[in-house]
């Protein structure tokens, strides 16, 4: 991925600079105040070490969008999974599983294509989605699950 970008990522800040990646430690609550930056919402990340606690374990409706980098599909959805994260905090867990760092979760739902987004409550698939869909299908779902 040839880019030049800024991006803060969860609790991490990666700068990006020809294929060059440096992650520094932060703590963005600090550099929020200071810089005086508004926050912004980014779908939680699922992991294979967090998703039992995060996702299985949880009460509430959990959505988890797996996608990966190079899937056109799935960059195409992410802003909607962004909104609907914003949109539903502290009601449902959004999130999403990057499927090439995280592949014992997407073995374990037999994830064969994506993007794929699963419905998840009480430690059980609910519901599925395949495939780039609007944002009106996921609100569909999460209100009829919720």
């Amino acid at each position: 991925m040839n880019m030049q970008c800024f991006s803060i990522l969860t609790n991490r800040m990666c700068i990006c600079h020809y294929n060059v990646f440096k992650t520094l430690d932060v703590n963005l609550t600090f550099i929020t105040n200071q810089l005086n930056i508004k926050q912004f919402y980014m779908a939680h990340e699922f992991t294979d070490a967090n998703f039992k606690t995060e996702v299985l374990d949880s009460e509430k409706l959990s959505v988890i969008d797996f996608w990966a980098e190079w899937c056109g599909p799935c960059r195409a959805i992410g802003p909607v999974i962004e909104e609907l994260s914003k949109e539903y905090e502290g009601k449902v867990n959004i999130g999403k599983v990057n499927v090439d760092h995280n592949p014992q979760i997407s073995m374990n739902y037999g994830i064969t294509s994506i993007p794929a987004i699963l419905f998840v409550k009480g430690g059980e698939v609910v519901d599925k989605l395949v495939g780039a869909q609007p944002k009106a299908n996921f609100v569909k779902k999460i209100e009829q699950h919720q």
